[in-house]
């Protein structure tokens, strides 16, 4: 099945690819499909306006998604703006690190949503991986918020390999239940 992959995000890009290798996927970037700007006001309703966008553009099946890092302590934040939260990654890390100084409470999560849309409707899938804010930077793998991202009490999400990571990640979780409702579909 070919599937109109819509993000230009490498690092979600690549983990895609490695959750749903036995799909053949089309980038926007190979087609000049140009993504509508993310509106919404939660993880389901960018990953929404993206799937149904890129389908509503090219009749090609759609999978989209958003994610990201959701604090307790910063009343959820950076949440939806995660990838917007700083001009870089690195910004993003200290940003958070920062706002987290000094707090004792550092329950997160990593929330993905992915949105597939195609002649039956748009499907929305769920992932989350529950964890805590480090106190400090730990790993070189991954990407984003992984260096920060406590999975155990112990080890960020950057410590794992990538195989560790997608087993046990929110976008993994999210992709492995759009995989197994695409193959009950049939």
């Amino acid at each position: 099945m070919k599937i109109l992959l819509a993000t230009s995000n490498s690092g979600k890009l690549k983990e895609i690819m490695s959750i749903l290798p036995d799909f053949e996927f089309v980038l926007c970037s190979d087609i000049e499909c140009i993504m509508p700007e993310e509106t919404g006001t939660t993880f389901e309703d960018n990953a929404k306006i993206k799937s149904e966008s890129g389908f509503i553009k090219t009749g090609i099946p759609t999978l989209a998604e958003d994610s990201g890092l959701e604090i307790d302590a910063l009343h959820g934040a950076p949440g939806i703006y995660s990838a917007r939260y700083a001009q870089t990654p690195q910004k993003a890390i200290e940003r958070v690190l920062n706002e987290m100084n000094n707090i004792k409470k550092r329950k997160a999560r990593f929330v993905c949503v992915t949105s597939f849309t195609d002649n039956t409707g748009t499907h929305i899938f769920k992932g989350v991986l529950e964890g805590e804010i480090a106190n400090e930077q730990k790993g070189s793998g991954g990407f984003g918020y992984d260096p920060i991202f406590l999975y155990d009490e112990n080890h960020t999400t950057a410590q794992l390999s990538t195989e560790e990571k997608d087993a046990i990640s929110h976008r993994g979780k999210a992709l492995r239940a759009f995989k197994e409702w695409i193959y009950d579909k049939g």
